[in-house]
């Protein structure tokens, strides 16, 4: 995941982290020299985020990604916005509304990149049995019509192989079958 999310962001670039979670990514992009802002509904999650990326967010930003005013609120235009889990806890509908509202805060010439678990990975199939959270993982096919009717183009996309287990077997299928699903649209 870095790897990709590397070979679209550089020093400087200003990078929304929405539903930044754990602060994982939001640490990485600070640390690769971006102006990282972190966003989530949780005040929890931004607590944790705080505390992993020593406050040196530009900003933690406690809203809700499905309201359009709310967002328009933090008055800043960015170069690349990020996402990993968050789509598939949302209806079709309120997907939509976020890649609007997302499409709406990046910059002309900026980029969304996003993750989302592969409907087929061995991972989302044991996953319920582990984790009692509820989602809703994606086809290839849905996850880029998701990017496309709402007006984006897409340049690069995928399957990510992050199972965490040594052998996996998706291991020689990662590319097409892997756990994770990406797509970095324009």
């Amino acid at each position: 995941m870095i790897d990709i999310v590397s070979n679209y962001t550089k020093p400087g670039d200003s990078v929304l982290d929405a539903g930044c979670g754990s602060g994982f990514f939001s640490s990485h992009f600070i640390s690769s020299g971006c102006n990282a802002y972190s966003l989530d509904y949780s005040e929890q999650a931004l607590l944790v985020t705080k505390g992993r990326t020593e406050g040196k967010a530009k900003a933690y930003i406690k809203t809700d990604i499905l309201d359009e005013e709310a967002l328009s609120d933090i008055g800043t235009r960015f170069d690349v916005i990020f996402t990993d889990g968050l789509l598939e806890h949302y209806s079709k509908e309120e997907q939509d509304r976020i890649i609007r509202n997302m499409k709406r805060l990046k910059r002309e010439n900026g980029c969304m990149i996003n993750f989302v678990p592969n409907r087929f990975s061995f991972w989302s199939m044991i996953r319920p049995f582990y984790i009692g959270i509820k989602e809703r993982p994606f086809l290839m096919k849905g996850f880029l019509d998701l990017h496309a009717r709402n007006g984006l183009k897409i340049i690069s996309s995928g399957g990510l192989n992050v199972v965490p287990f040594g052998i996996s077997p998706e291991r020689s299928l990662g590319r097409r079958l892997g756990m994770l699903f990406y797509c970095v649209a324009i």
